[in-house]
C-alpha cells in the first residue's frame, strides 16, 4: 500500500507541476490526486470505518484552512472593489524596481508576523496589481512577498500555522520565539532580497487608476471606512483566537460578518444596480474558487500519507539515518517544500515530547523556523505560495527557475544563523 501511495502522490505532482505541458489545470490534478489516495488507503485497509473516521477528521481540519481562505480573499476583494488599495498605493510613490521591491519585502515581512503569511501574501498580490502594471515584473515580487511572508510569519506564534501548533502544543513561548527566531528569519529575506535587487533596473509601469470620484458609485469617506474597517478585521482574527481559544476560521467568519453588515448599512438606500458591484455578494462572486479547490485537493492527498503514517515513518527513519538533531531539523524544513509542513510538525512533535526536549529547546525554536521558511522553496510548499500561485497563475517550474533557488540560499543563511547565535549568544 505505501508504495503505491507514494507513486500516486508522486504522479499527481507532477502532473501539477507540468500543467503547463499536459495541458491539465493543476485544480484538476490535485483533486483526483487527493481522492485517489484516499481510495488506496481505504482499498488496502481492512476497517473501512477507521478510514472514514480518519478523513472526516481531517477534512474537518482542511475545511478550516479553506474557510479561512475564503474569507481572507473576501475580505481583500470588497476592499478592492471599493478601491481602497488605492490610498496605501498612493503612499508608495516610488517607482524604481530596486527601492520599490525592498518596501513591498518589508511591508510583507511585518505585516505577516501581525496577520499571518497567507493573509499577507492575499493582501500584498492585491497591492501588486495596482503597484506593477508588466505581469513578469509583477510575478518576480510576488515570489519575493512569498519568500518574505513565510520569513515573517515564523517568528512570531500567529505568524504560521506550525509556529501556533508549536505554541499551542506548549513547545515554544511567545517572548522566545519572537527573541531568537526574529534575526534569522530577517536574514532568511534579506539574503534572496539582496541578490534580486541586483536583478532589477529600471522603473516600474504603475496601473493608471481613476480618482475621479464623480465616476465610482463610491466616495472617498467610504473607501477609507472600508479599507481601515478590513484591515482590523483581518487583524482581530488573531486576537479573536486568542481570547475565546477557538479555531482561526471562526474568527475570520465573524469578520466577513462584520464587513457583510457594514456594506449592507453603508449601501443599503442607494440604487440596486449602482451597489450592486459594491456588495459582499459580488466580492464573493469573484473569488477565484479554482485556487481554493486546488488547496483542497493538495491537503486531502497529504492527510491520507499522514493517516497511512508514512509522514510518521519518514520522520522516524530520518532520525535513525541522520542523527544529528540540526540536520534532522533542516532536512524537516526542506521537506515542507514538498509536502505540507503541517503534518511534518505534527508528526515531530509526536516524535519528541516535552519530557525530553522541554518548552523552548533547540528543536521546537528550530523547527518553527525550519518548517516556516522551508515552504518557501516551492510555490506549493506553503499556504503563502498556494495562494500567490492561485491569485496570479504562477507556473510551477518558472517559480523553480526564478525564485526557489532564492528561497533555497535564504533558507540555509538564516539556518545556519540561528545555529551560530545558539552556540556563541544564547
Amino acid at each position: 500500500m505505501t508504495a503505491i501511495l507514494i507513486i500516486v502522490f508522486v504522479v499527481g505532482y507532477a502532473a501539477i507541476a507540468f500543467e503547463n505541458t499536459i495541458k491539465i489545470n493543476k485544480t484538476a490534478s490535485a483533486l483526483i490526486t487527493g481522492v485517489l489516495c484516499w481510495v488506496v488507503y481505504i482499498f488496502f485497509t481492512t476497517n473501512k470505518m477507521a478510514v472514514n473516521d480518519s478523513l472526516l477528521k481531517h477534512l474537518g481540519d482542511i475545511s478550516g484552512i479553506l474557510f479561512f481562505l475564503l474569507g481572507a480573499m473576501t475580505i481583500v476583494e470588497l476592499v478592492d472593489v471599493h478601491d481602497g488599495f488605492e490610498i496605501i498605493t498612493d503612499f508608495i510613490r516610488q517607482t524604481n524596481k530596486r527601492s520599490l521591491i525592498w518596501i513591498v519585502a518589508f511591508l510583507s515581512f511585518f505585516l505577516s508576523a501581525i496577520l499571518d503569511n497567507l493573509t499577507t501574501t492575499i493582501v500584498m498580490v492585491s497591492l501588486l496589481r495596482k503597484l506593477i502594471k508588466n505581469q513578469d515584473d509583477r510575478l518576480l515580487f510576488v515570489g519575493i512577498v512569498v519568500i518574505a511572508a513565510n520569513a515573517g510569519g515564523a517568528w512570531t506564534p500567529i505568524g504560521d500555522v506550525t509556529t501556533t501548533m508549536l505554541w499551542i502544543g506548549g513547545q515554544i513561548s511567545t517572548a522566545n520565539i519572537m527573541l531568537k527566531l526574529f534575526i534569522p528569519s530577517l536574514i532568511c529575506l534579506l539574503v534572496p532580497l539582496v541578490i534580486v535587487s541586483f536583478q532589477l533596473k529600471g522603473k516600474a509601469e504603475r496601473v493608471k487608476i481613476s480618482t475621479d470620484f464623480s465616476e465610482k458609485q463610491h466616495t472617498e469617506k467610504q473607501q477609507k471606512i472600508i479599507l481601515l474597517l478590513g484591515v482590523l478585521s483581518l487583524i482581530f482574527v488573531p486576537v479573536f483566537k486568542t481570547l475565546t481559544h477557538l479555531p482561526p476560521f471562526m474568527g475570520m467568519l465573524f469578520s466577513v460578518g462584520f464587513m457583510w453588515v457594514v456594506t449592507e448599512l453603508m449601501h443599503g438606500k442607494g440604487d440596486v444596480e449602482k451597489k450592486k458591484h459594491l456588495t459582499l455578494v459580488s466580492a464573493l462572486h469573484k473569488i477565484d474558487i479554482s485556487s481554493i479547490l486546488f488547496f483542497l485537493g493538495i491537503l486531502m492527498a497529504v492527510a491520507a500519507l499522514e493517516s497511512a503514517d508514512i509522514l510518521t515513518y519518514m520522520a522516524k527513519w530520518l532520525s535513525a539515518t541522520i542523527g544529528n538533531l540540526s540536520a534532522i531539523v533542516m532536512t524537516i524544513g526542506l521537506s515542507s517544500a514538498i509536502i505540507d509542513n503541517v503534518p511534518l510538525v505534527a508528526a515531530t512533535q509526536g516524535m519528541y515530547h516535552l519530557n525530553q526536549y522541554p518548552m523552548d529547546s533547540y528543536i521546537w525554536e528550530f523547527l518553527a523556523y525550519c518548517a516556516g521558511t522551508g515552504g518557501s522553496i516551492l510555490i506549493i510548499g506553503s499556504a503563502a505560495g498556494v495562494a500567490a500561485m492561485g491569485m496570479e497563475k504562477i507556473d510551477f517550474i518558472w517559480y523553480i527557475k526564478k525564485i526557489s533557488w532564492l528561497a533555497l540560499i535564504g533558507y540555509f543563511s538564516g539556518a545556519f544563523a540561528y545555529i551560530v547565535f545558539d552556540m556563541f549568544l544564547y
